[in-house]
């Protein structure tokens, strides 16, 4: 499988561990962007010559291509955005005032990654809403029975991460999501982490809004996708504001386009709405079961080899989606992942944008490694082998 991604090739030695971050590219998305470039070139949405007809064509068709990919009923559910993060952040700010003041509550899992995070936080502070985030369990997962007892009637907001980033746990939403709308709220998810490591059907998860990124499903960098229901979008007004965005503007008016275009001021990630159609058809191509079955024997090759060496401290459980975190006593999270760099091996150290989740686990960050379609058993075999090398370097030096 390596043979369908070029870095690789220019990296052979490097075991990258990272996909959690972003993930490598196959040849096809990085063909698609250049194709784009060289043979497609025009705006969207403008102009009345062929070129740009067929380039609009195109680009329509993968807003199609993505709201089949999660089961949505219309490819008018779909905004493109420029990550998870800017999806989240204009439900955050369009949606979030029209249904949440002073008294009401928005409910998170202090598991969330920053992006789920903050705006909710932020905007409890702007309308005197209560931000209240759930307790997380031992190994820093969701809990979700701690988020059943706080959803009250005055929970308008309840947001969730469908897998969380650091111990990589997979959420049950559904039934969190129908428990909250029982009590007149919304469920808005997060799918960052879930959309190359499974299949997603937001109207079978009872999804209100959901959010995903195409460069951590093997896409380009730089765009993302927003569902929201169609009744819930119309009644959002834009938060940007320029072209491709408007009806008819009047010296001291204006009216704004249907949904989703009103979402979309100024020209769009063409080539990476391009590069997102590419990765569309690999992650649809995938047998998702397979997919799931790969994930389940790294993460659990890697917990059971990293249990084995003395002062390593694992967080999440063997249920882990595609990631696993870490810690080694004694060592900073930073230094250990400098001494893998020296061994080739790419993982991340630091807080993950996720720093309530590291006061509630007591430590300033962790190491984490997470796994693509392309990584293997000798990868993992590699960053065992290293850690362990990595402790004997550091008891060394004490």
């Amino acid at each position: 499988m390596n043979d369908e991604f070029p870095f690789f090739k220019r990296h052979p030695a490097l075991t990258y561990l990272d996909s959690a971050a972003t993930s490598q590219k196959p040849q096809s998305v990085i063909d698609a962007v250049v194709a784009y470039y060289t043979e497609d070139n025009a705006n969207v949405h403008r102009g009345l010559y062929k070129l740009a007809y067929n380039t609009t064509e195109t680009y329509e068709a993968v807003r199609a291509q993505a709201a089949r990919f999660i089961n949505a009923l219309a490819a008018s559910q779909i905004v493109f955005t420029r990550s998870t993060t800017d999806g989240l952040n204009l439900v955050a700010s369009g949606f979030g005032p029209l249904v949440v003041h002073a008294g009401d509550e928005i409910l998170v899992s202090g598991a969330e990654h920053h992006s789920n995070f903050i705006p909710w936080q932020q905007l409890a502070k702007r309308t005197g809403a209560k931000f209240v985030v759930a307790p997380v369990t031992q190994a820093g997962n969701t809990d979700p029975a701690a988020i059943g007892k706080l959803l009250t009637p005055r929970t308008k907001i309840l947001a969730l991460a469908q897998v969380t980033n650091v111990a990589g746990g997979s959420v049950d939403i559904r039934p969190l999501a129908d428990e909250v709308h029982a009590n007149g709220g919304y469920m808005v998810v997060d799918g960052a982490q879930a959309v190359a490591h499974m299949k997603v059907d937001v109207q079978a998860l009872g999804a209100d809004f959901y959010a995903f990124s195409g460069h951590k499903m093997y896409g380009p960098t730089g765009i993302g996708v927003l569902y929201g229901r169609s009744e819930l979008l119309a009644q959002m007004p834009p938060v940007q504001f320029g072209g491709e965005m408007i009806d008819e503007v009047q010296d001291q008016s204006a009216t704004w386009a249907e949904v989703p275009l009103k979402f979309e001021a100024g020209t769009p990630n063409i080539a990476g709405v391009f590069g997102l159609k590419a990765a569309l058809d690999y992650v649809s191509s995938l047998d998702m079961a397979a997919v799931a079955d790969h994930d389940h024997a790294l993460v659990t090759q890697l917990r059971t080899g990293l249990a084995k060496i003395p002062g390593i401290t694992l967080y999440g459980d063997d249920q882990s989606i595609g990631i696993v975190s870490f810690n080694l006593a004694g060592v900073h999270p930073h230094d250990l992942a400098t001494v893998l760099d020296e061994a080739d091996i790419a993982v991340r150290a630091g807080h993950h944008c996720a720093q309530p989740l590291m006061a509630r686990l007591g430590v300033p960050a962790t190491v984490r490694a997470s796994f693509g379609v392309y990584n293997t058993p000798q990868d993992v075999a590699k960053l065992i082998a290293g850690v362990d090398e990595a402790r004997r370097f550091f008891h060394e030096s004490d």
